[in-house]
């Protein structure tokens, strides 16, 4: 047969009710007898009830349907069966996939996407649930859209309905390897850096007062980092140490890496902070890529200064291409995630920019946004189900040699106690 043809005389039959084990075997063990070829099938599963649809051709329709149905009575499923149907699928052009979250996902929000969809002359081909805990995420499948205005228009709601969104091109652009590059300050770590260095110093309100404004875009971030530095001056280096122990991971933010990196992805940060802080979380963590500003220490103490180039906003954005580069991936393949001002070249730069619990003006201009708490969470717009999540944390628990615990963290990890467990 060509196997261009399309059949137009087909039979559908969809099956409903609560879902057992082996449905599937019964069902497809039983059209044997009847000469019957599956043209398509499709099944879903929630909350233990099934709907499992056939699309056949058979040499004994008669004798097929009448099996069907006593096969449905057994198991106490409505059968609706389709007459004369066609595997003429008619696939739009433009395909996206839109992916919402929120700890709770209101049906607002699903009615206002939808609408966002067929505004713009798209269908829902596919629906599936990526997680129920601790976010309720889930994936759609959209064709027919054009991806850039339905992102736009997509986000704007979910603004509105309080959730958070993400529009992706579907297809090969979501498969593969690869980079993903964090900031740390507020987006890594919970911490300002900079800050807990200023508190030593007995000027932690001040210099906080500088970094919240250049993290909302409203002074110069190289300006503000030496101004900011100039208040460490004469603290021992020392305190270095001290900080490196009092940082606290974001709530996910293991998790992300030990996924990331157990599907083969490679993950870089950048920070406008201090490489003697980066470097040894980034490698406790396992992180292949790490840039950051390097302070000025002489006879064992800060001086206020940084030495060489400072890592800001286009210092960012040119890491994140080192990075590519040496890995050899086109920047189409770099994900990028922060929450300041200082990262929106690098977002901007990336295939995927994802302000995360971020400034107003950042997450008007990303391509996605997460306000929640949980930065594992960014996983679920890479298409990464929390089922894949729990399967990457089983298999490092089993490999994990000599009896080492690997650290779960659904709620806030301490530094120090995570590097003892490096050391």
């Amino acid at each position: 047969m060509n196997n261009d043809a399309r059949r137009t005389d087909l039979l559908g039959l969809t099956f409903q009710g609560t879902d057992s084990p082996g449905l599937f075997h019964e069902l497809t063990d039983a059209m044997t007898k009847f000469g019957v070829e599956i043209v398509d099938v499709g099944q879903a599963v929630l909350g233990g009830g099934i709907t499992l649809s056939f699309l056949v051709s058979a040499a004994e329709p008669d004798e097929l349907v009448l099996e069907m149905r006593r096969l449905a009575r057994l198991r106490s499923l409505a059968l609706t069966l389709a007459e004369g149907m066609s595997d003429d699928v008619v696939r739009l052009p433009g395909r996206a996939v839109v992916t919402l979250l929120a700890p709770t996902l209101p049906a607002e929000a699903l009615a206002e996407i939808s609408a966002e969809v067929v505004h713009h002359g798209g269908n829902i081909d596919r629906v599936r649930r990526l997680a129920r805990t601790p976010v309720t995420a889930i994936e759609l499948d959209v064709s027919g859209v054009e991806v850039v205005e339905l992102r736009r228009r997509v986000l704007e709601a979910s603004h509105e309905t309080g959730c958070d969104a993400s529009v992706a091109e579907a297809g090969l652009a979501r498969r593969g390897r690869r980079l993903v590059v964090l900031d740390v300050d507020s987006t890594l770590i919970q911490d300002e850096v900079i800050e807990l260095l200023a508190a030593r110093a007995g000027r932690e309100a001040e210099v906080a007062e500088v970094t919240e404004r250049a993290m909302r875009g409203e002074i110069d971030f190289a300006e503000s980092l030496h101004e900011r530095v100039e208040a460490l001056a004469g603290l021992p280096a020392s305190v270095l140490d001290e900080v490196r122990a009092e940082i606290r991971l974001t709530p996910g933010a293991r998790t992300l890496v030990r996924t990331l990196k157990r599907l083969g992805f490679t993950v870089g940060v950048v920070s406008g902070g201090f490489i003697e802080v980066v470097a040894p979380l980034a490698a406790s963590l396992g992180i292949d890529h790490a840039r950051a500003n390097t302070l000025e220490i002489v006879d064992g103490a800060l001086t206020g200064r940084v030495l060489g180039d400072v890592v800001d906003r286009e210092g960012k954005a040119r890491a994140l291409a080192a990075f590519a580069e040496a890995e050899h991936l086109p920047l189409a393949r770099t994900v990028a995630i922060g929450d300041g001002a200082n990262d929106l070249d690098m977002l901007a730069l990336a295939g995927l920019g994802i302000a995360f619990n971020a400034k107003p003006v950042v997450r008007a201009q990303a391509d996605a946004s997460v306000n929640v708490p949980y930065l594992d969470s960014v996983l679920f717009f890479l298409g990464i189900s929390r089922d894949d999540i729990e399967e990457a944390d089983d298999l490092d628990a089993l490999e994990t040699p000599d009896g080492a615990t690997v650290m779960l963290d659904v709620t806030d990890v301490d530094a120090a106690a995570a590097t003892q467990r490096h050391a």
